[in-house]
Formats: structure tokens, sequence, C-alpha cells
């Protein structure tokens, strides 16, 4: 028998709910999110916090999902598929280079978009 517990959800005075998770993720995917949250930010012209990046996607792919035929690919597939693996590498070394990413400096001497 699993012994999880469901997280607490709380209701929104918007209409939405609020539930907490801790998640475990690649540094990759911790690197898309900050990119995420970078595109997201200077569109609204002010910060944006991980937890707002990542609603963000959910609202997107979810709003694309039900916008594409049902023969395209689950929204899920389609989000994970923009982030790039790193295949060989210690996880010391993908923290770096995904942090690298986040804060926009070099990598492997090449200059990050």
């Amino acid at each position: 028998m699993n012994d999880r517990v469901n997280p607490p959800m709380q209701a929104l005075p918007d209409g939405e709910a609020e539930i907490a998770l801790v998640l475990h993720l690649p540094w990759e995917d911790v690197a898309a999110l900050g990119q995420e949250a970078g595109r997201l930010a200077a569109r609204m012209q002010r910060p944006v916090t991980l937890d707002e990046a990542v609603s963000h996607r959910l609202r997107s792919a979810r709003a694309a999902a039900h916008a594409k035929p049902p023969t395209a690919q689950p929204a899920a597939v389609t989000s994970s598929a923009s982030v790039s693996s790193l295949p060989g590498r210690p996880p010391a070394e993908q923290a770096r280079q995904a942090i690298d990413r986040i804060n926009g400096t070099t990598v492997s001497g090449h200059e990050t978009a």
C-alpha cells in the first residue's frame, strides 16, 4: 500500500486552486523553466518566479492540447521535447551548465542566448 498523502489544496478568490508540490527535476528542466520565466518576465515587464513560469507553461500546454486535433501528440510530450539532454556528464557539470544557462553566462566558452 502506498502511504503518500494527497497534498493540501486551497481555493483562491479568483476561482483557481493552489496546490503545493515537491518535484525532483533534472537540471535541464530547471534551466528550461528559468528561460521560460525570463521570456514571461520580458513580456510582462516585471520579475517572474519559477512558480509563475510553471503555472504559465501548464496553462499554455493545456490550451494547446485543447486546440490540437485528436491525432496530435499529448501536450506533456511536446512541452518536454524542448528540453535538451546532457548525456554522459556528471551531475555537478550538468548543474553548473544549467545555472549558467539560467544566468545567461557562458557555457563551454560559448555565449548563451
